[in-house]
């Protein structure tokens, strides 16, 4: 029986396709036929078995340092606040408080007239109030005292914290580890350069030293 060149084509396709049925997957592939990826081809992003694929790196996010920075002392120089009033100087070395100083600051004053002239003395003002001497912080802690700023004695190390960042309206303390010394109302005073008294028109360096002031002073 002769089969027109119609259905001989028909037969032949269908042919072909049950034979590439019959072979095992890698023998489909070869010769065209379509084959369930492999697992190494499905872990791979769908390619080919035997392709390697370059899978990308996360990259790690940078992390920002926040550098926590010492506070800093006064440079030279530093600006110091001008009062509204200046204290007056005497001859006998006492300082007069101007018109108009809060109490506060007046009985600051006070009180630095009261130890003026007395010696330099390590470690004296520390363990009580009244004494013969006073070191630096022993003679700041008992002018401040008097005015009631200052409850306890503090060294000059305690009083590099002390009170508010900064120079103060009337009364600003310079502090380091080894020193400090204090201008009340635009005088000085100080242990340093007392000659005799330990209140001072002349001016020095704030460099290295932590600027404090009272809170409102």
């Amino acid at each position: 029986m002769l089969l027109s060149v119609r259905t001989r084509s028909l037969v032949l396709a269908l042919s072909s396709a049950l034979v590439l049925t019959a072979l095992p997957a890698p023998a489909r592939a070869v010769t065209g036929g379509a084959a369930a990826p492999s697992a190494t081809a499905r872990d791979s992003g769908g390619a080919a078995p035997g392709v390697v694929v370059a899978r990308r790196r996360r990259r790690k996010p940078k992390l920002r340092r926040h550098v926590r920075r010492a506070p800093s002392v006064a440079p030279e120089g530093a600006a110091t606040a001008t009062p509204p009033a200046a204290a007056t100087l005497r001859a006998d070395g006492t300082a007069v408080a101007p018109p108009g100083a809060p109490a506060a600051v007046a009985a600051v004053i006070a009180a630095g007239n009261r130890i003026a002239t007395l010696p330099y003395r390590w470690g004296g003002g520390h363990a009580s109030w009244d004494d013969t001497g006073y070191d630096c912080s022993g003679s700041v802690g008992y002018a401040l005292h008097g005015g009631g700023l200052l409850d306890a004695s503090a060294t000059s190390g305690d009083l590099m914290s002390y009170g508010e960042a900064g120079p103060g309206t009337w009364i600003t303390i310079y502090a380091n580890r080894d020193h400090v010394y204090m201008v009340v109302a635009g005088l000085r005073f100080d242990t340093s350069g007392a000659r005799p008294s330990r209140w001072q028109a002349a001016e020095r360096s704030a460099e290295g030293y932590a600027i404090r002031h009272p809170t409102g002073f």
